[in-house]
């Protein structure tokens, strides 16, 4: 209690800075912060460190206090980028303070950008009551067994989740294709994963060059990517100049198809999706056939999701495509964990929507979102792969409860399937072997 009070007193007394230096001394927002949130105000504040600050922001994102202190300091932060990050944070919050703030900024901010985030986040609000009000009328059909309303209405829910989300994305573009196949039943084979990546870093073009290293010693098939495919919302269009400097000159040369899937970053910009699969339709290695679908090669069917977007359509499709497939191996992946022991934690909706799906019915599920690799201990029978480490800076990992593997490194998954047997590996991007898990039929 004593260190408590010491480090709070402490806090008050040191200057603090806003984003265009002037000096706030003692600053009496910072007093009206809880104790364990002053900290990470006065980082936020006076830090110089941009990193610092966005943990900073994310941590007083987390509270109503903390929203309530973001919303107090808006209007003093000159920067249009730092009211940008503010309001990108606790724009989808329900506090009514938070909810005046959109409301001034959409009118009165002397930035049109930040004006036109606003407006975004109020749209994404209104869907979300759209989006209330279809779940219970979804329950509705379920609780009445009828089947067909049930597939319509979910269908249409979708359409609000992706309002919701930002998007604009026309649902032909989310249409399911037929199941296709990319390498012949009985034949081996070797596919790459990876998330979380383009940023057009040299974290990303260390870890691209030791994908091609690997492919030019142990060739792959095919890759899967596991969504947050550009930061730090998307891509602007299909002619987006940095198609070709954080993807075509990196992953082209390899010369296979990735079998892509959306990352919540993906749905930054209201277009990107579409501008995502529009892409697709000319690249030679870039395939985004829509938003989810699945494909056979070898012994395997892969199903790719969008769980940025996780709907009822999403589980009924996946159910009855997961029970009607022949495959000796079934390998789920998406963007987000059902459990972590990393930054961002469990999945609560994917807990309750998704787990029940997979369980008895996929062996593996195989995602990003934490910029780690780990292997978790597998639930009902599905082995909970993570390896959101394609490009974007690590952050620090502490194995878990659910542990079987964690590290905190940038590299890939590499996934080798037989008829009888289903190896995943984690490289990092030195090509050192870091573990290695084999699961046998």
């Amino acid at each position: 209690m004593l260190v408590r009070i010491l480090l709070s007193a402490a806090l008050l007394a040191v200057p603090a800075f806003c984003q265009d230096g002037e000096s706030l001394t003692v600053d009496p927002v910072l007093t009206q912060l809880p104790a364990a949130l002053r900290m990470s105000g006065h980082v936020f504040l006076s830090d110089a460190d941009a990193a610092k600050r966005s943990d900073a922001l994310r941590s007083l994102a987390r509270s109503p206090e903390g929203q309530t202190f973001l919303t107090r300091i808006l209007g003093r932060m000159k920067d249009p980028k730092m009211r940008m990050s503010i309001l990108d944070r606790i724009g989808g919050s329900s506090d009514v303070a938070v909810l005046e703030a959109l409301r001034h900024h959409a009118v009165n901010d002397p930035d049109a950008k930040v004006s036109m985030l606003a407006l975004e986040k109020l749209d994404a609000r209104h869907a979300d009551e759209l989006v209330q009000l279809a779940e219970k009328r979804l329950a509705h059909a379920r609780e009445s067994g009828n089947k067909e309303d049930l597939r319509k209405l979910a269908d249409h829910q979708e359409r609000w989740i992706t309002r919701k989300n930002g998007g604009e994305m026309p649902s032909f573009m989310r249409a399911v294709p037929a199941l296709f196949r990319v390498k012949p039943a009985g034949q081996p084979i070797r596919a790459l994963a990876f998330g979380d990546y383009g940023q057009g870093t040299d974290l990303q073009r260390n870890a691209a060059a030791a994908m091609l290293q690997y492919h030019k010693q142990k060739p792959f098939d095919f890759a899967v990517t596991l969504g947050d495919n550009f930061y730090s919302k998307g891509m602007e269009s299909p002619w987006d100049p940095r198609w070709k400097t954080w993807w075509d000159d990196l992953y082209n040369p390899l010369g296979i198809p990735f079998y892509v899937s959306l990352g919540n970053h993906d749905w930054g910009l209201p277009g990107s999706p579409a501008a995502e699969w529009v892409y697709g339709l000319s690249s030679p290695s870039w395939k985004m056939p829509s938003t989810r679908y699945t494909f056979t090669a070898g012994a395997a069917q892969f199903f790719a999701l969008d769980t940025d977007v996780f709907s009822h359509a999403q589980a009924l499709w996946l159910a009855e495509e997961l029970d009607k497939s022949t495959a000796k191996w079934k390998v789920v992946y998406a963007h987000h964990p059902i459990y972590s022991h990393g930054q961002h934690g469990n999945g609560d909706n994917l807990i309750e929507m998704l787990l029940p799906v997979l369980k008895g019915r996929a062996d593996i599920y195989l995602v990003g979102h934490e910029h780690d690799m780990q292997h978790l201990k597998p639930e009902g029978g599905v082995h909970l792969f993570i390896a959101g480490s394609g490009g974007a800076r690590p952050r620090p990992i502490t194995p878990g409860e659910r542990s079987l593997f964690a590290a905190s490194s940038n590299g890939f998954a590499v996934l080798d399937i037989t008829d009888t047997e289903c190896k995943v590996s984690f490289f990092d991007s030195g090509l050192k072997a870091l573990y290695e898990y084999k699961l046998s039929k």
